[in-house]
């Protein structure tokens, strides 16, 4: 702890810090994250590190998720749309559930490995202190876990190991926290993983009956048997999806619309902040007035930093932990 006659910082977790959660400090630090890339001097647009968060749980549950929606793509494309005689029907249905996926894949990627707004470690500094140019009195608050100034509406993540800002849980599906910089990409994750959900449930329901009524012949390239447990086992996954993603979507669409991150719902946190109710909230989280860009997870991906971070793996990766 420092302290002088002017400044004081408490080893405190929460209350309320006067640091605004709009101050950042660069650093070359992931705590319990990877950078991939290379450390030249400075951190440009072109080649920040590249957020990835090793937990074995979270990676595990993230592989989950990618092979469950690649089955959900395998039972619908080649046992329900392709062996099907209406050649719109496979095209419009394969065309809509396809891309719907890979939105969803995209959008998981993204909330993966975009930094959800970790506050730099071990900026709790006497320099660093000195250049805020706090006024007589004011109070700061030190994390005492991971050495770092808090921002205001900052919370700790016992696995990221990084406090982040504006955090609202730690998720292992995306094995990532949800927080300030990557919310929006898990939102449209809930969504689009709730919609191909529902579109599958209803051509599950469709291949039934048709099949039925032709007593599965030339219903499948499979056996009726080995079709009707791909059917069994795509329906199961996707009530359990729909129920849990529609469930998160609804929950992070009244966060945002309130302002409120699930964590300071469950602390009962008293705001001390402007908040941004509604659409204010709903443009503060996704950028901009109402657009299809919503709806887009590659907004904001810059094709060069992607090349940047390639080339970096190339040439070597470095890994902080």
């Amino acid at each position: 702890m420092m302290q002088s006659s002017n400044h004081r910082l408490r080893d405190m977790e929460q209350h309320h810090p006067l640091l605004s959660s709009g101050t950042d400090v660069e650093s070359g630090s992931l705590a319990a994250g990877v950078i991939v890339g290379p450390h030249h001097g400075g951190h440009g647009a072109g080649n920040r590190p590249m957020w990835f968060i090793q937990d074995s749980c979270g990676m595990v549950c993230a592989t989950m998720t990618w092979f469950l929606v690649l089955y959900a793509e395998f039972v619908v494309n080649f046992v329900m749309l392709l062996p099907a005689k209406n050649f719109w029907y496979t095209l419009l249905n394969g065309a809509f559930f396809n891309s719907l996926a890979v939105l969803a894949l995209a959008s998981h990627l993204r909330t993966m490995l975009t930094d959800p707004g970790a506050v730099p470690k071990g900026n709790a500094t006497k320099e660093y202190m000195e250049s805020l140019q706090l006024k007589p009195g004011e109070v700061i608050y030190k994390c005492p876990k991971c050495c770092s100034i808090k921002p205001e509406r900052a919370h700790h993540c016992s696995i990221c190991k990084r406090c982040i800002k504006k955090m609202d849980h730690h998720c292992p599906w995306v094995n990532n926290c949800v927080g300030e910089k990557n919310q929006r990409f898990f939102v449209l994750f809930t969504m689009y993983i709730a919609l191909i959900s529902a579109h599958a449930l209803g051509l599950s329901g469709i291949h039934f009956f048709s099949c039925i009524k032709v007593q599965w012949n030339e219903c499948s390239e499979f056996s009726p048997g080995v079709s009707v447990l791909l059917l069994i086992f795509l329906c199961l996954e996707a009530i359990l999806f729909l129920t849990f993603t529609a469930v998160m979507f609804g929950t992070q669409i009244h966060s945002i619309c309130n302002d409120e991150t699930e964590i300071e719902r469950l602390k009962n946190e008293k705001p001390t902040w402007e908040r941004h109710v509604r659409w204010d909230g709903m443009k503060a989280v996704f950028g901009g007035p109402p657009s299809l860009l919503w709806c887009n997870p590659f907004t904001g991906l810059r094709l060069r930093r992607v090349l940047l971070l390639t080339q970096g793996r190339r040439g070597g990766s470095e890994f902080s932990v």
